[in-house]
């Protein structure tokens, strides 16, 4: 008897939809611009991996970092570590401080713009990824400056992967939750209908969230679907959390130093895994 083959689409669709339910800065609006099967296609490109992968994140927030971003980076960096594949956070302080000790991660500085392609270019020569991820990390907008969701300019404050993406020779997997992200240029008509400033940068495959650190949880599930094996078994996004509490994170909308992603809850993201470990036992 012939074992009936799963439908890798659809279930693709359930985890995008999953992924912003709660539309709470507009990304269910985003969602049908996008071509259906984006999780699908991003999970392949990670199953496949087993070279190096090069994960971009740390969003700054008055001094120090905020919590979404981080949390999905280590995420993934354990998924692909499960897999097989070299992860590399590439971040910058204090991020890259406090994770350096417990995680592979390359630095990237704030510096002068004209020296930046280069700076890129020599990095991506050094390191050789196979795909290149953003997760939560600030983008380029119009006038090549970094914009938080209040529309204050950080560009003094933040270090640039932008050109980790553009000039990739490898493919590439953008992650936001705003409009501001690494990736999002690829919905810049549709991201300047929000308030937001919208970024231009411009990735292979783009992923949107309620919540970016969610998004792994997501890729972790479809990438469980395709391996069919469960993945997100030992998903724990609260020992993530407090492991960055004692490094001095902070919640990117309040900015207080809490156990919080996004001014949600961490329940938030545990109910999301619950959802996401329930489709892996459905019957496919």
């Amino acid at each position: 008897m012939t074992a009936l083959i799963p439908d890798y689409l659809a279930l693709s669709q359930q985890i995008e939809q999953l992924l912003v339910r709660q539309n709470l800065r507009g990304m269910a609006a985003l969602k049908p611009h996008l071509r259906a099967g984006y999780i699908l296609r991003a999970a392949r490109l990670i199953n496949q991996c087993r070279g190096t992968v090069l994960i971009g994140t740390g969003f700054p927030v008055l001094d120090t970092f905020e919590t979404d971003g981080p949390v999905g980076a280590i995420a993934l960096y354990q998924l692909l570590t499960q897999l097989g594949a070299k992860p590399v956070i590439v971040c910058g302080d204090p991020l890259y401080s406090a994770l350096k000790a417990d995680y592979q991660c390359y630095q990237i500085t704030v510096n002068q713009y004209e020296a930046l392609p280069a700076i890129a270019s020599a990095a991506l020569a050094e390191l050789q990824p196979q795909l290149v991820i953003s997760i939560e990390r600030p983008g380029f907008n119009a006038q090549q400056r970094y914009a938080n969701m209040r529309g204050e300019d950080i560009s003094a404050r933040c270090a640039s992967f932008d050109y980790f993406l553009t000039q990739a020779p490898c493919p590439t997997i953008g992650i936001g939750d705003g409009g501001n992200e690494i990736g999002m240029g690829n919905l810049l008509q549709a991201v300047s209908a929000l308030n937001i400033t919208p970024a231009v940068t411009e990735c292979d495959e783009l992923i949107v969230a309620d919540v970016s650190n969610w998004a792994a949880w997501g890729l972790a599930a479809m990438v469980s679907l395709l391996r069919n094996e469960n993945l997100l078994s030992d998903a724990d996004p609260l020992a993530i959390l407090q492991y960055l509490s004692a490094k001095g994170s902070v919640d990117g909308v309040t900015r207080l130093n809490t156990l919080t992603e996004d001014g949600l809850p961490h329940t938030e993201g545990l109910q999301l895994i619950d959802d996401l470990c329930s489709l892996l036992r459905e019957p496919q």
